[in-house]
């Protein structure tokens, strides 16, 4: 990099610094600081929910699979997200908003008290921050190997710096600063990847018809819609998996639809996500399919999209290109830190804390805060040894992809009418038996990455529908109440 691209750096964290100070004095309670006082318009919640989906690893992890086998990452990844989150706005994502207004919940697992009972919140709520920790981990790793390209930073000195600046901007801001931090750099995204979209196409020399011509050039698996490990079966599986994460299973993606204000405000922003995810990957991706006919036998093919950048791009913007790849991290892991910060402290510490809820406004708002960083922490401490779980990609889809399902399922499943009978009892028994899958699943030597993710899912699932099914006992009033709040249309 050169000087150029480190002022354009700089500028760009100044103004993440700029619009934590901003969103500060908006943020008077914990509403604010968790869920925006629900004010968020729906173009700004929809771009969030869909930037908030990326990360470094994107840039990373998924530039190694688009590097190594082609198309098939736009299919298993962006086309099963799109579809899933299209299903998502019409049958989960209203209702989200909806709980915020009817119960001024706070956090994603707090319906679960009333749909339930303490336990099985308790159960969900645990379990969620601790494969979050995970996942946040692999995020840092992601933009720590992304520095090193760029920059020569040491591996763990890029994960310290990336996230002290999310701890600072984050815990000042909450929800406010991670929304409007998320559309400021969509912006970055589109002009750096649209940048790189034209130059690569330039490189090929054939115009806008290197786009056909391109997968004549590389081999021929490149251009299948599946490609071993990367099955039909294993799209079916992440299609699924996405449908409970990005409706909302993955927490932070819930928050965009319970700061909404109204359930019809939600659903017009998930649609607006799944469009997003329909299009703009295709764009982004060109650079990374195209990576093998301009660095042929690449060692490390993570590092695909990086050394391109640095190939192609002149001075200022490869800064660009390093914030807008810098901050797609910063995004998730900030938002990742202010949900598992609400569950934290409207879910769990309340439960151990005598009077925790007397506490004044002004010290639940600290406490929050607090949190915030200790999560963060927390998660720069895996991501130093992210080896040890399988490296980025291993973190990401090996550990929290299958212990996603297990904890997800009880959560989106139980805002549906359909699945009122499925009681504490039905959704911690699915829990268990999908932990159980994953763990026996972890034993097998040599199985398939399809079963890998899959197995622990559907474990979850067919149990929390059969068991759901045969469930004799009747439905407390206060669920039925509480659906009855749910179904009603905006």
């Amino acid at each position: 990099m050169h000087l150029i691209d480190w002022i354009v750096l700089s500028a760009y964290f100044l103004l993440l610094i700029s619009i934590g100070l901003w969103a500060y004095k908006r943020v008077k309670n914990s509403a604010d600081f968790f869920t925006a006082g629900g004010k968020l318009p729906w173009w700004l919640s929809g771009v969030s929910h869909h930037i908030s989906g990326y990360s470094g690893a994107v840039f990373v992890a998924y530039a190694g699979i688009a590097y190594t086998h082609g198309f098939t990452i736009y299919i298993w990844w962006a086309l099963a997200v799109a579809v899933a989150t299209f299903a998502g706005a019409h049958l989960v994502a209203p209702r989200w908003a909806r709980l915020r207004i009817v119960a001024n919940i706070q956090s994603p697992t707090e319906f679960l008290l009333t749909r339930y009972n303490v336990s099985t919140q308790q159960i969900i709520a645990w379990s969620g921050v601790i494969i979050k920790i995970f996942d946040v981990g692999a995020k840092w790793a992601a933009i720590a190997i992304l520095l090193n390209i760029f920059a020569g930073t040491p591996f763990i000195t890029g994960i310290i710096l990336a996230g002290t600046v999310s701890i600072i901007y984050s815990t000042l801001g909450g929800l406010w600063a991670d929304v409007v931090n998320d559309f400021a750099q969509f912006l970055v995204q589109l002009v750096a990847g649209i940048t790189m979209f034209v130059i690569v196409l330039i490189k090929m020399g054939d115009g806008a018809h290197g786009l056909v011509t391109l997968w004549d050039k590389l081999p021929p698996t490149h251009s299948s819609f599946f490609s071993d490990p990367y099955t039909w079966k294993f799209f079916i599986a992440m299609m699924i998996i996405d449908f409970f994460s990005y409706s909302g299973g993955t927490w932070h993606l819930a928050t965009r639809f319970i700061a909404s204000s109204s359930g019809a405000v939600a659903k017009k922003a998930a649609k607006l996500s799944s469009l997003l995810y329909l299009v703009w990957p295709l764009v982004l991706f060109l650079p990374m399919f195209s990576a093998p006919l301009f660095m042929p036998d690449l060692e490390d093919p993570t590092r695909a999209y990086g050394l391109l950048a640095l190939k192609f791009l002149p001075a200022g913007l490869i800064g660009l290109v390093m914030a807008a790849l810098f901050t797609n991290t910063l995004s998730m892991t900030s938002s990742d830190a202010n949900t598992i910060s609400a569950v934290i402290t409207r879910d769990i510490l309340p439960r151990f804390i005598k009077d925790f809820n007397n506490n004044s406004k002004k010290k639940k708002l600290l406490i929050a805060r607090i949190s915030t960083v200790s999560f963060t922490l927390l998660t720069i401490i895996i991501a130093i040894n992210a080896s040890q779980f399988g490296g980025v990609f291993g973190l990401i889809v090996s550990w929290f992809a299958a212990l996603l399902g297990p904890i997800a399922i009880p959560m989106i499943l139980g805002l549906l009418p359909a699945f009122r009978k499925c009681d504490s009892a039905v959704a911690i028994t699915s829990i268990v038996a999908g932990i159980m899958a994953f763990i026996i699943i972890k034993l097998i030597p040599d199985v398939t990455l399809a079963a890998e993710v899959g197995t622990p899912l559907f474990t979850s699932l067919l149990i929390y529908i059969i068991a759901g099914a045969l469930n004799r006992r009747k439905v407390p009033e206060k669920v039925d109440t509480l659906f009855n709040a749910l179904n009603n249309q905006d």
